[in-house]
């Protein structure tokens, strides 16, 4: 299994370990969605078109082999619950760095969600350039964030975390956004309460209070910024700070919370990612602080070392990174 790849199996495994089986999760914080009419409330894009078109006459390029990425995306929901499924849209609103819905069809049986095209995600990215530099990392990471900082400021806990939710929104890859906010949780009341109490996520981002929590309760919020500080920590140094083939390792090693960072990476970098990968979620800062950092307001100057590898007794030599700890090649299934 390749561990970092959201795949049915890895939740599975992820469930197991922590010896909570599926069907007796206690249910975690969703939006509740009153019923009046449909339009009440509600952004023009979530309300249904008069007449309800059937299925049938919906026609759009949904999957063919080689596909450009860039045209829209469709996304087929059950009609019963799409309110609740798609209330963050509204909740958030617009905002440059999260993709909105372009449009919402309600057929007979099921709700078509429209959404924006995109020019490739991060992960692969990441992975065909192997890491980014400080500055282009800085540019991409700095957007990453304030997605986040937005959706959290309006009472949206975004769970699942990882590169391949942001995507490019133009053909030089210069502006991203994050992509799908149907599995997202909406705090009620005043939105301080954040706990959770869930196992939902990809395992290379999984926090660790996650899997030593057993079924009690955890931050939402904190939670997300530990899967932004894996994110960060990978486009940077091209690999998981966590990383094993076998997932009882993977999670030990998660749960130890301990990882290294090389030499050439500038001081200012490492303090970023230590104020995300902290084993205490009390201690992670949130997002709106972390748009503070100096990292990403000043920066200095490249770190002198940053041709220099670092060996010391915590790092993997070379050739084992090489082929164990690189971000693996996600394959999507049909």
């Amino acid at each position: 299994m390749s561990v970092g790849v959201d795949t049915a199996s890895s939740q599975l495994c992820l469930k197991r370990l922590l010896d909570e089986p599926q069907d007796t999760l206690p249910k975690c914080k969703r939006a509740h969605v009153a019923s009046p009419p449909l339009a009440t409330g509600l952004s023009p894009c979530l309300r249904p078109r008069s007449p309800t078109p059937k299925t049938s006459q919906i026609h759009v390029p949904v999957s063919y082999p080689n596909r450009p990425s860039w045209l829209p995306w469709l996304q087929v929901l059950p009609r019963r619950g799409y309110l609740e499924r798609l209330a963050a849209y509204t909740r958030i609103g617009h905002h440059d760095n999260i993709c909105g819905l372009l449009d919402v069809v309600i057929g007979q049986d099921s709700v078509h969600a429209f959404l924006p095209g995109h020019y490739g995600d991060m992960h692969a990215y990441v992975r065909n350039r192997k890491r980014l530099g400080e500055e282009e990392t800085r540019l991409l990471f700095a957007q990453m964030l304030n997605a986040v900082s937005h959706c959290h400021g309006h009472g949206v806990i975004l769970r699942d975390l990882k590169l391949r939710r942001f995507v490019f929104i133009d053909r030089y890859r210069t502006r991203l956004a994050l992509l799908g906010l149907d599995e997202c949780v909406l705090l009620d009341g005043n939105h301080e309460d954040d706990s959770l109490t869930d196992r939902h996520g990809c395992p290379a981002y999984v926090g660790p209070e996650l899997l030593t929590n057993g079924k009690g309760s955890y931050s939402g919020r904190a939670a997300d910024i530990w899967s932004l500080g894996v994110s960060l920590y990978t486009m940077l140094i091209g690999r998981y700070p966590f990383q094993d083939t076998q997932p009882a390792a993977l999670f030990t090693k998660i749960r130890r919370g301990t990882f290294s960072l090389p030499d050439w990476l500038s001081p200012q970098a490492k303090c970023l990612i230590g104020c995300m990968l902290r084993k205490l979620p009390a201690e992670r800062l949130e997002a709106s602080e972390l748009l503070m950092h100096p990292w990403l307001t000043n920066p200095c100057a490249p770190h002198h070392n940053m041709n220099k590898t670092h060996h010391s007794s915590h790092t993997m030599p070379q050739s084992k990174q090489d082929d164990d700890q690189v971000v693996p090649t996600f394959i999507e299934k049909h």
